[in-house]
């Protein structure tokens, strides 16, 4: 099962850090981006979580929460939140539910070796549980930037 653009996503819920629970169905009224990528503590993945810390205060203000996941384990997320002072919550998906359901598990060249890695990709869900924004294949570098002028300037359909 994925989703779709203007379809509802499919109600989930994943370990958080924070010693929570994030359940998609009780965040209803708030727009909920996901950021997916690879892994905590790369250079990347760093630069990408520290934009998206450092633009939090205005994410907040427009009603939107911010999660990051990745596959990586809920004591990985919490060491890599408290080191780069992330405001927002890490989920972890270490059973690949939330990947498997967004597709962003694609198969990666590195030096010649093939793997499955997770595709750094963004999703907007609005109030009512719709997708409503994707983004995929991005640069970390000033991604935080682009989906938060895409909501400012209110531009949530394709």
């Amino acid at each position: 099962m994925s989703v779709s653009v203007g379809q509802p996503v499919p109600d989930f819920s994943v370990t958080a850090t924070g010693d929570r629970t994030v359940r998609l169905s009780a965040l209803r009224g708030r727009r909920v981006v996901l950021y997916f990528y690879p892994k905590d503590h790369t250079p990347g993945c760093t630069v990408e979580g520290q934009q998206f810390r450092d633009l939090h205060d205005r994410f907040a203000a427009l009603n939107v929460l911010v999660f990051g996941v990745s596959r990586d384990t809920l004591r990985s997320h919490e060491n890599f939140r408290a080191k780069h002072g992330l405001p927002f919550h890490l989920l972890a998906d270490t059973d690949e539910t939330l990947c498997e359901l967004f597709e962003v598990l694609k198969l990666k060249k590195l030096y010649g070796k093939e793997s499955i890695g997770v595709e750094r990709s963004t999703f907007l869900i609005d109030e009512n549980g719709v997708l409503r924004r994707e983004w995929r294949k991005v640069k970390a570098d000033g991604h935080a930037e682009t989906v938060l002028a895409a909501i400012e300037a209110g531009a949530e359909a394709p």
